[in-house]
């Protein structure tokens, strides 16, 4: 069985799971895996994700945004 088709198995079983305890087992399981590989992500604290909210609605506030066809036009020079 090649490895695609084992990821799709593997998603489907986890669609199914209806034990809540097992679940979380392999959700932390994997984001502690991702961790260990990734050791610059990290999750933000709630004060850090706090903080990032009240820059976002004072920057919504003061007009410092960009449209949907800003974001386009930079990024197709990328």
């Amino acid at each position: 069985m090649d490895l695609q088709t084992r990821k799709l198995n593997l998603i489907t079983y986890l669609a199914q799971i209806k034990d809540e305890i097992l679940f979380e087992k392999l959700e932390n399981y994997i984001l502690k895996r991702e961790i260990e590989h990734n050791p610059e992500l990290k999750p933000f604290t709630v004060e850090e994700l706090l903080n990032r909210i009240e820059k976002s609605e004072l920057d919504f506030k003061n007009g410092n945004v960009k449209s949907q066809e800003d974001l386009e036009r930079i990024s197709a020079n990328w």
